[in-house]
């Protein structure tokens, strides 16, 4: 039997703000990722109430609010597991080895997606205030059996 396609909506470094846009692109989705600077306790409840998500906290997320959110997470998409946390460069695992289909991280607002000895690294890029002339961006995601494909998702200006 053919695996069921997952929908993954990977949003970042929002800095307490949800924007209407992120919202639309994150209907729909069977999981949300937000892989840190949170900026607001209400932008996760927000999130939660489209989709079951996970989140980390970022080098911002210093509140006690902030306090329940883990700085790294496997989250699992069906039979695909992705490691998850705000700074790449704390990256302290070898994802390939630990059998990871996806890096999921964020903090230099630089969306990107890239393929590394089988493992995709995402960074959806910032979804928060426009900062450093760079786009307001998000990922989504598709999932099915232990694949992933990714795209970045421009938010308007």
């Amino acid at each position: 039997m053919a695996s069921r396609e997952i929908q993954v909506g990977i949003i970042s470094d929002t800095h307490g703000l949800l924007r209407p846009e992120a919202i639309a692109r994150l209907r729909g989705a069977d999981l949300i990722i937000h892989a840190g600077d949170i900026g607001a306790p209400g932008i996760i409840d927000a999130l939660g109430a489209l989709a079951p998500t996970f989140a980390v906290r970022g080098n911002i997320d210093v509140w006690a609010w902030a306090a329940r959110y883990p700085l790294t997470a496997c989250v699992e998409a069906g039979e695909a597991r992705l490691w998850v946390l705000h700074e790449i460069a704390a990256l302290d695992l070898d994802p390939a080895a630990a059998g990871f289909a996806a890096v999921v991280y964020g903090h230099s607002h630089k969306p990107s997606i890239e393929t590394r000895a089988g493992v995709v690294y995402i960074n959806p890029g910032s979804a928060g205030p426009r900062r450093f002339s760079l786009p307001a961006t998000m990922a989504r995601a598709r999932v099915r059996g232990p694949h992933l494909e990714a795209q970045i998702v421009h938010l308007g200006a």
